[in-house]
């Protein structure tokens, strides 16, 4: 079975029915306000019904309150909440949909063994001393070989280009914000057709 592969920082209806069109299973709905992928709760709805099911909504969360992402999840009909900050571990427990939590790895630390966590999924992510996601940097996947990676979201510097290398270590999923965009928050077509044919054809 193929890797599944989420586009992350969709701020367009155009862009969500591209990523659909290419074959995405996760839409990342970015609701963190500093980020130059950030969507407004109203806009967020529109996405979210253009998707009607065709793909899971993720939303992308950091270090927010509870109330903040409840009404998210409601309005926006999310299906996976993603905790993107240093939320504390008892934070990620009690949610109606499932969770990813995110953990940043430096581009010179190894990783030897996958964060235990209650959450659903772990995402894994390049370390940015300003930026909670979304730098675009990319690390060494070697330290990830031979890891149990069956509920891990593999982030960090992803392209077309090498998408298909992480692909090969079996994660449950892959996923890219900048590295298919034309600019921040605008998705180009072409590298999301790449990208997502890439990811899926490594088994």
């Amino acid at each position: 079975m193929s890797v599944k592969v989420k586009i992350c920082g969709i701020t367009n209806i155009e862009d969500a029915r591209g990523a659909l069109e290419c074959g995405a299973d996760f839409i990342g709905l970015n609701f963190y306000e500093k980020s130059p992928r950030y969507v407004a709760l109203d806009r967020a709805r529109e996405i979210s019904s253009t998707i009607d099911g065709a793909a899971r909504v993720v939303g992308v969360f950091v270090n927010p309150s509870r109330e903040y992402v409840t009404e998210r999840i409601e309005a926006a009909r999310l299906d996976i909440v993603q905790f993107h900050g240093d939320e504390p571990e008892d934070f990620l427990s009690g949610w109606p949909v499932q969770v990813i939590r995110a953990i940043r790895i430096p581009p010179d630390e190894q990783i030897n063994a996958i964060a235990s966590t209650c959450a659903d999924f772990i995402l894994i992510d390049t370390f940015h001393p300003g930026l909670y996601g979304g730098s675009g940097r990319s690390r060494s996947l070697s330290d990830l070989r031979g890891l149990d990676l069956s509920r891990v979201f593999l982030s960090g510097g992803l392209t077309c280009e090498n998408v298909a290398e992480a692909a090969a270590l079996l994660p449950y999923a892959v996923d890219v914000a900048s590295g298919v965009e034309s600019a921040p928050g605008v998705k180009d077509h072409r590298k999301l057709r790449r990208f997502i044919e890439n990811a899926k054809s490594t088994r």
